[in-house]
């Protein structure tokens, strides 16, 4: 996977959740995936509870917004910046592994905070 293929596989992510499509967000993952929040927060393991995570069959109204997207192409790994919101708002970062053009691991870091995402950056804004 190159730089391009990564933003339009966490771009399809975003709009999956954003149009409440567990399914269609759920493939972007790996059968064996792991997802978590360290340390311990959160734990998903397999497609079918990344489906659940999404919404499954009767997904609340949720929004992704990514803000930077990198790519290591040797390592397949990237690093995305987001803003998220549910039931709560949480601005965030999430690492990533890519096997054969889908996530097999997901780690992320987060923080529930109703301000705005210029708001929450504040000066280190790029």
């Amino acid at each position: 996977m190159d730089s391009h293929a990564f933003a339009g596989l966490m771009a399809t992510i975003a709009r999956a959740w954003n149009t409440g499509d567990a399914a269609a967000a759920a493939v972007c993952f790996t059968e064996d995936v792991v997802y978590i929040e360290p340390p311990d927060r959160q734990r998903y393991a397999g497609r079918a509870e990344l489906f659940e995570l999404s919404g499954g069959s009767d997904p609340s109204p949720m929004s992704m917004t990514w803000h930077h997207l990198v790519f290591d192409p040797e390592q397949q790994v990237g690093v995305g910046e987001y803003t998220f919101r549910g039931r709560r708002q949480f601005h965030g970062m999430a690492i990533v592994h890519v096997e054969g053009g889908k996530i097999r691991r997901w780690r992320e870091y987060q923080y529930e905070s109703e301000a705005g995402w210029v708001d929450f950056v504040g000066d280190s804004r790029f």
